[in-house]
């Protein structure tokens, strides 16, 4: 997507997500926007997910997740320039009432901490990954300045990581993001890992201290900055005002250090040690059925967008064994989804399907970023979608029974698998090759075929499979010439005199407007009726010569959800010119204080050389309206 779009759909995923007002909070991670919304019905959902840029969108963990890809940091911050959202305030409580689901308020936390640390963590895992081959290969040794350094950039972000996510937590459970980031401070303060290394002995006021190491560690410090931004409530309550800004932080430090130390720290270590044990426990009764599941639903968890809430474990895993197997397991799958995408890509005959799969699968297998090939290609058409999951569970299978394992948070891609250089490397490439070259050969042959795209919307009320345009009888192609009637019997007037400008723009396609004299909207044309709106103010119509009229009663008639209208054909029917639409009640819609003005639109204006709206003052309901030249 061209950087100047970004702008324009930003401001649009905000209008359909529900507007500012229904934004509770916003995060992103690698490929998504995760919104936190105050109603979820306010989204709208289908338009949404038609915008340009967006790839598709999911109501899941308690979030609208709009799926974007690898341009999701763009329109992340194009969404703050664009719009009155500010990020100082979007992690804002929702109000009171809101309804909570303990897994959904998990996925939202695990998600709003780690989401923007993800980036960092990514780009370190892939400096590590590249340092390793060049010891590899012998181009750079461990005592080298030059490695040092570059190590030092790498190994940083994950040596410190309490530090970043204090800062992230803090924002999350609305603690003073620096306080937090000073109880992350002291836990890997020097002097004290030092004394863990050396197993000296401390007392803190003559209590013992459980010395632990806390670098690498996520848990310790989550707990710390949540028990933070409860103890700062009561501060709020109790320290006067005057002295509010210095002694808040100093009893905060004061008391949340050595509670962590003495009580948070061990407990929360006990309990990621237990974390991993169990885990390691699980796959070592048996490797092969436990990566076979593992990898099999693991396609599944990227779908519903579950996935990083597994990255506590797996820095866990980490910070306790220096590796971590959870991801290297599961990593192949994205060599499953490319291969499954790849195979689509070579099938298809169809120009839009190639200019989809072609990036999906190159995203995929070099980036180790499967969204758009599994919501761009492999979901749609199902098929290669759990081809690509059985070859995932396969490759899961093979990997564990190998033992390979990252000593770093790695995305798998084809630049990512130095990383994993080291135990069961070998399986892990045999791995990866089954998953992508199987999952391609068996989509290739068996997965996919161009009479899986959707076939034109067909007269629902004939049994004959016919096209639109052999309906019409027209030239494959190319859409009819038509004439559009009139659905009401009013005055008429140009479309850019209507009071809004998504039909004065000529946003929604060409045509005219009606102020109608009675509340009959009939049929203006032979067709199916497309689009029938549960409220009856608005009905689409896609005539026998091709054209897509949209008529629209009334401005803001939507708001009255349905009152005043009575509708009499149902979506799906063939309607013949003249048949009785909808009964709309002017009376009443003018009484809310509503405009009775009706435009007709052709909402496939694109496809025409020209619609020309016939001269004249008023109309009667069945008259000409319309010209639809085709080209």
């Amino acid at each position: 997507m061209a950087k100047k779009n970004y702008d324009t759909l930003s401001k649009d995923i905000v209008k359909y997500v529900g507007g500012t007002k229904n934004i509770i909070s916003l995060v992103h991670c690698a490929t998504r926007l995760r919104f936190k919304v105050k109603d979820h019905d306010c989204v709208d959902k289908e338009n949404l997910s038609q915008l340009e840029g967006v790839i598709t969108v999911l109501d899941s963990g308690g979030q609208i997740q709009v799926v974007i890809g690898n341009h999701v940091s763009d329109v992340y911050e194009a969404v703050f320039k664009n719009t009155d959202l500010k990020q100082a305030n979007q992690e804002a409580q929702p109000e009171e009432g809101t309804k909570k689901n303990l897994l959904n308020t998990f996925m939202d936390t695990i998600s709003g901490i780690f989401a923007p640390v993800l980036g960092a963590m990514s780009g370190a895992g892939m400096l590590k990954a590249l340092l390793i081959l060049c010891t590899t290969f012998g181009w750079l040794t461990a005592d080298m300045g030059t490695y040092r350094i570059l190590y030092a950039a790498a190994d940083g972000v994950f040596t410190f990581i309490p530090v970043f996510l204090a800062f992230t937590a803090a924002k999350k459970f609305k603690a003073n993001e620096f306080v937090a980031v000073g109880i992350a401070a002291a836990l890997v303060y020097p002097d004290l890992t030092a004394a863990y290394s050396a197993g000296e002995a401390l007392t803190f006021l003559k209590i013992p201290v459980v010395l632990v190491s806390y670098t690498s560690s996520v848990i310790p410090i989550i707990i710390a900055v949540y028990a933070l931004s409860k103890l700062e409530k009561v501060l709020k309550k109790i320290v006067p005002a005057v002295c509010k800004t210095f002694l808040t932080p100093l009893v905060s430090l004061a008391v949340m250090v050595p509670a962590t130390y003495l009580l948070i720290g061990p407990i929360a270590d006990t309990a990621g040690k237990l974390l991993a044990s169990g885990y390691t426990g699980l796959v070592a009764l048996n490797p092969v059925i436990a990566g076979g599941l593992l990898g099999l639903i693991w396609p599944a968890a990227v779908m519903f967008g579950v996935h990083w809430g597994f990255v506590p474990i797996v820095m866990n895993n980490i910070a306790e064994y220096g590796r971590d197997t959870l991801f290297t397991i599961t990593g192949p799958n994205n060599m499953a989804q490319a291969g499954a995408t790849l195979g689509v890509f070579l099938k298809t005959k169809d120009k839009a399907v190639k200019e989809i799969a072609g990036p999906a699968a190159l995203s995929a297998v070099l980036a180790g970023i499967t969204e758009p090939a599994i919501y761009g290609v492999t979901l749609r058409f199902k098929r290669p979608f759990f081809i690509g999951a059985v070859f995932s569970g396969i490759a899961g299978a093979i990997v564990a029974a190998a033992g390979t394992g990252a000593p770093t948070l790695l995305g798998t891609s084809i630049l990512t698998l130095p990383g994993y250089i080291g135990v069961g490397f070998v399986g892990f490439l045999i791995a990866c090759a089954i998953a992508y070259f199987g999952s391609a050969i068996v989509t290739y042959f068996f997965g996919y075929s161009d009479n899986m795209l959707p076939k034109p919307k067909q007269d629902a009320a004939s049994s004959e499979s016919v096209t639109r345009e052999e309906k019409a009888g027209a030239v494959k192609g190319k859409i009819t010439d038509a004439e559009i009637a009139a659905p009401v019997s009013g005055k008429v007037i140009l479309l850019s005199d209507v009071k809004d400008e998504a039909f004065s723009g000529g946003a929604l396609g060409q045509g005219i407007a009606v102020i109608p004299e009675d509340g009959k909207v009939c049929a203006p044309c032979d067709g199916i009726v497309s689009v029938m709106y549960p409220t009856g103010h608005a009905i689409g119509i896609t005539s026998d010569t091709g054209a897509e009229i949209l008529i629209h009663i009334g401005m803001d008639t939507v708001t009255l959800d349905g009152k005043g209208f009575d509708i009499k054909v149902k979506e799906g029917q063939r309607v013949r010119m003249g048949e009785l639409l909808v009964v709309a009640d002017l009376a009443q819609i003018k009484e809310a204080g509503l405009d009775i003005t009706t435009p007709v639109i052709i909402a496939n204006t694109e496809e025409y050389l020209e619609v020309r709206p016939f001269k004249q003052e008023s109309v009667r309901q069945g008259e000409r309206l319309l010209a639809c030249i085709g080209k």
